[in-house]
């Protein structure tokens, strides 16, 4: 038994800017659904159609959105906001990239590339995904389950667990580090009253109607290490989590589980329900 609960939810519309907080959502066999729109449906490419996110540029963590039914606002600090049309672009889609998955999406305008390009200092342009084309998950760790998302990197949801980043301050703060705050890893899901990486062990997580079936460990690259109030770059936490959670098996160090859809979609979580945990082992 565990009095596991979700303390925070969040959605990410344009992949790598910064999320919003939500009280509730729909969960989507495709991810969250919140404030009108679908977590990553939105994403940012070079002219060659290849996504961009926070690795490469750190300031689109200073890029906030405000999501709704007719669209986008783009703000971003000292600069005019930008309204992005959400209607269904009567342009054809297009071939953009994320890691190796070569998907559709529609461009969203001559505006929105302006204003991301000017904010950048690079040519860029930013794409809605085209959900008349599925883009399916890693059959090795989703199986035949048909779990698809739109362009998150791999899965539909990241779920991590409060005594996961409580550990990890605690190991940092003996070196001297400062604690960091649970935006560094970008989760869809948070839950409380799990002990320390016990998500690492978790099947499934039910809540109220919804089945999370956890599939694969997240391995986390730079973009943790980027301040997503300010921009700025340092090493932690990649060189403290080096030290204790290097997963040979998955090529680095991880943080989270991804995790699939496996019953529910279409159904309502909120942050304080209660959670069940279904352990493998």
């Amino acid at each position: 038994m565990t009095d596991a609960r979700v303390t925070a939810l969040h959605v990410y519309p344009v992949k790598s800017c910064a999320g919003t907080a939500l009280a509730d959502a729909t969960v989507a066999v495709t991810g969250l659904v919140g404030d009108g729109v679908r977590d990553r449906e939105w994403m940012i490419v070079d002219p060659d159609g290849r996504f961009l996110t926070q690795r490469e540029h750190p300031r689109l963590a200073l890029v906030d959105v405000a999501a709704g039914a007719d669209g986008l606002t783009l703000r971003a600090p000292h600069v005019p906001p930008l309204h992005v049309d959400g209607a269904p672009s009567a342009a054809p889609a297009r071939d953009v990239v994320v890691w190796r998955s070569e998907v559709r999406g529609f461009d969203a305008g001559d505006a929105a590339a302006a204003w991301l390009t000017a904010w950048l200092g690079t040519p860029v342009r930013l794409v809605r995904f085209d959900r008349s084309h599925e883009r399916a998950c890693n059959p090795e760790f989703a199986g035949d389950s048909g779990a698809h998302t739109l362009f998150a990197d791999g899965y539909p949801v990241l779920v991590i667990g409060e005594g996961s980043l409580h550990e990890l301050n605690e190991r940092m703060a003996r070196f001297g580090e400062p604690a960091l705050p649970m935006n560094r890893f970008r989760p869809n899901v948070v839950i409380a009253g799990l002990p320390p990486f016990a998500e690492d062990h978790v099947d499934t997580l039910r809540i109220g109607a919804v089945e999370l079936k956890l599939v694969k460990p997240c391995v986390r690259c730079q973009v943790t290490t980027t301040d997503q109030g300010n921009g700025a770059v340092g090493i932690e936490p990649l060189r403290t989590l080096g030290g204790f959670r290097t997963d040979e098996r998955f090529g680095g160090v991880t943080f989270g589980m991804n995790a699939i859809v496996s019953a529910g979609a279409g159904s309502p979580i909120a942050v304080g329900m209660p959670v069940a945990v279904d352990y493998r082992f």
